[in-house]
């Protein structure tokens, strides 16, 4: 009976161990990834994205017969950077598309997502990730400010509140969702100072718009 106990938790200490280095290793690709669509590396995203999942899908198989071990946290812990990873990106790419294809930015359009069935995680992590992904979204909102380019910016603002707005429906213990309540108060706030920013540009280009009408009417009457 020793032996056959010893024998078995070798096989769980060892599913941890091997578990545990794969999702350091996807959170740390995701990490990456996110930089670098941040800073528009397309290829370096898509690549760093592919290591995330692969060390990802390697930790859930070792895991799997080991539910115990896989509910200890770190596990969710890379299935929700990967979702944020793989959502800042789609969240991203909608902006730019929208921005690109429709004059009037003014027009809502659904955000088309993945979902956490097709990522592969589960849906807290799905949820939670989501949270993060919109909270990232300001510092791509901020690159955009200092290049002029409103329009983009007043899309990324949107998709941030559209993702609060359906977060903060989600009123469920943290137990079930995996802490959402917290990551969703963290994206409220940066939302908030995202909406203060983007504001606050708009009225001095507006301003400097009116300004250089002025400046134009007064060299024609003149």
């Amino acid at each position: 009976m020793g032996e056959r106990a010893r024998s078995t938790l070798e096989a769980t200490h060892r599913a941890r161990e091997e578990g545990l280095g794969a999702c350091r290793s996807a959170i740390q690709a995701c990490s990456r990834a996110i930089r670098a669509v941040h800073r528009d590396q397309r290829e370096v995203t898509e690549a760093r994205v592919s290591e995330a999942k692969a060390a990802l899908r390697r930790a859930q198989e070792v895991l799997a017969p080991h539910p115990t071990v896989a509910a200890a946290g770190f596990l969710h812990d890379a299935e929700k950077e990967y979702a944020e990873a793989q959502l800042t990106v789609a969240l991203i790419d909608a902006c730019n598309r929208a921005a690109t294809e429709c004059r009037d930015h003014s027009d809502r359009r659904e955000l088309s997502l993945p979902a956490a069935a097709e990522l592969g995680v589960g849906l807290p992590a799905w949820l939670n990730g989501l949270a993060e992904a919109a909270t990232e979204l300001r510092r791509h909102l901020l690159d955009r400010l200092r290049s002029g380019e409103l329009a983009v910016a007043e899309l990324l603002l949107r998709a941030m509140e559209d993702v609060y707005d359906v977060l903060v429906t989600i009123d469920y213990p943290d137990a079930v969702t995996g802490g959402l309540r917290r990551s969703t108060d963290a994206l409220r706030g940066v939302l908030e100072r995202s909406r203060g920013d983007l504001t606050l540009t708009l009225v001095q280009a507006r301003l400097q718009a009116a300004l250089q009408q002025d400046a134009g009417t007064e060299a024609g009457l003149g």
